[in-house]
């Protein structure tokens, strides 16, 4: 059965025909399929939820939401899965401890999809770079990911390692995740840079202060660089209000991938069920 849990579990292969199917669900090509996904948000977010249950109503799919608290009563995950494989096609799921996702998966009795753990955030890498990959190629680029360890910088790593991409982190030595190739020195990373990334610097604002990505910096970068910080994202904490403004930043119109992509993800995954 196939799962979405970690990137690393996934082959360049897997990732590519999840982007074919996500070219045709931007275009609205008519891959309707049918069906229930039930999903679990906490009611902190946003995008990540919007698009998929926006999506799978979309693409034929009967969405049914409840909130990440729901799977953390005193029951067996595993008969918690088998149940909900009675009447639904896919799950996904939004908590913050990915053993919980992997206790469904492990149950082999129904798709899941992870839609975000303290651990890692596949979907959304997967959105960044099937926007990316719509105009250029991403094994020829550069990707720099400014910030500590978190669940974005080891969701970066996992689709680095799955798709071999040059990627590199950039933050104080005793932040870096475990075997990133990394550097302290922003201002020369980010004159070879194509992607720059960032994360909140949650507890490690004041280490992560020098850091900061301003639009003076941006100036210093190659022609063409994309800026595309992970939201939500603070003017003034990881980024300055005028590297928002420049010309570099690509938020907003690669968040608008999110939505096929993840109804790509979820056609890949049940199609295999």
């Amino acid at each position: 059965m196939r799962n979405l849990i970690r990137l690393d579990d996934w082959t360049a292969d897997d990732v590519d025909k999840v982007f074919v199917l996500a070219d045709s669900y931007r275009s609205e090509s008519d891959r309707e399929v049918s069906g229930c996904a039930v999903m679990f948000f906490p009611p902190t977010s946003l995008r990540t939820r919007v698009s998929f249950e926006r999506g799978s109503s979309l693409m034929g799919l009967q969405p049914v939401v409840f909130p990440s608290e729901t799977l953390d009563k005193p029951e067996a995950i595993e008969d918690v899965a088998h149940y909900l494989a009675s009447w639904a096609d896919v799950l996904v799921v939004r908590h913050a401890r990915i053993d919980i996702i992997e206790a469904l998966a492990a149950a082999n009795a129904i798709p899941v999809i992870n839609a975000m753990t303290d651990t890692n955030h596949p979907c959304e890498v997967l959105s960044d770079l099937y926007e990316l990959r719509r105009k250029r190629d991403l094994q020829s680029l550069r990707f720099l990911f400014v910030g500590a360890d978190g669940n974005i910088s080891r969701a970066w790593q996992e689709a680095a390692r799955a798709m071999s991409l040059d990627l590199m982190q950039c933050c104080p030595a005793e932040l870096a995740t475990p075997g990133a190739r990394w550097t302290d020195d922003l201002e020369s990373a980010i004159r070879s840079a194509d992607v720059l990334l960032t994360d909140a610097p949650g507890t490690h604002e004041d280490q992560l202060t020098p850091y900061r990505i301003t639009a003076s910096l941006l100036d210093t970068a190659p022609t063409g660089l994309q800026f595309n910080p992970c939201p939500p994202f603070h003017r003034g904490r990881e980024v300055s209000a005028d590297a928002i403004d420049h010309r570099a930043f690509v938020g907003y119109r690669f968040k608008a991938s999110l939505m096929p992509v993840q109804q790509a993800i979820m056609a890949f995954c049940m199609a295999d069920s």
